[in-house]
């Protein structure tokens, strides 16, 4: 072995030289291990998110249909408030307004809760609403057609979840039923007080005045409760 005691120095400078490269090159592999295991964990993120329970497609594209319906609503209740506001009637605008706000509310509701469901809500053009009236008997009428026009489409929505069994989305527009409820008594309600009223311009003046504060109780509300 006399012969091998010459090489010891020059073995020991090769470990100690080559250290800090077996060092590197481990951190290097960590990092690498580190990548990958991110990669991973977004891949199968990624699935998941993919792997959403999506709306079936009539069902998806009849709720893209609501969506056009509460944004004619909301604009249909601004134009109204804009010619209330312009002819003196300034509790009918602020009426009309508030409604305006609430109707928008609804639309987004269905927004988001289309898009929550991993599929697509598309936000439509819309046509310009109504805006001249004669009366403002004219205003409410037309008012409680629209809502007709609205609670005949949710009802229209809600047999078709029922049909595809899709009874998350039914559930979803069990409040629509009954908002809806509310919103046509309370148009009918309005009338009635107006058909009283008739061209008494005493009526029509303390119509006016209190109409934000009217208040109907449906029969839909009340099971609610």
């Amino acid at each position: 072995l006399s012969f091998f005691y010459p090489l010891l120095p020059r073995i020991n400078l090769f470990f100690i030289l080559k250290k800090p490269i077996f060092v590197f090159k481990a951190k290097i592999l960590k990092v690498e291990l580190f990548l990958t295991t991110q990669l991973e964990e977004d891949f199968s993120f990624k699935q998941r998110k993919n792997t959403r329970t999506m709306l079936i497609k009539g069902i998806e594209e009849a709720l893209n249909n609501q969506i056009l319906l509460e944004s004619e609503s909301s604009q249909t209740y601004l134009a109204m408030a804009c010619w209330a506001e312009t002819n003196g009637f300034d509790g009918t605008s602020g009426f009309m307004y508030a409604h305006s706000d609430e109707e928008r509310g609804h639309m987004l509701k269905i927004v988001k809760y289309i898009n929550e469901r991993g599929s697509r809500a598309i936000i439509p053009e819309l046509p310009q609403p109504k805006d001249d009236y004669k009366t403002l008997l004219e205003v409410f009428e037309n008012l409680l057609e629209h809502e007709v026009a609205v609670t005949n489409s949710i009802n229209e929505l809600v047999f078709k979840t029922l049909e595809a069994k899709d009874y998350t989305t039914h559930n979803f527009l069990q409040w629509y039923v009954s908002e809806q409820t509310e919103e046509e008594a309370l148009a009918r309600s309005i009338l009635d007080k107006l058909k009283m009223i008739g061209n008494d311009k005493g009526g029509m003046y303390l119509f006016d005045r209190d109409v934000e504060s009217i208040q109907v109780t449906s029969a839909a509300s009340l099971q609610a409760k």
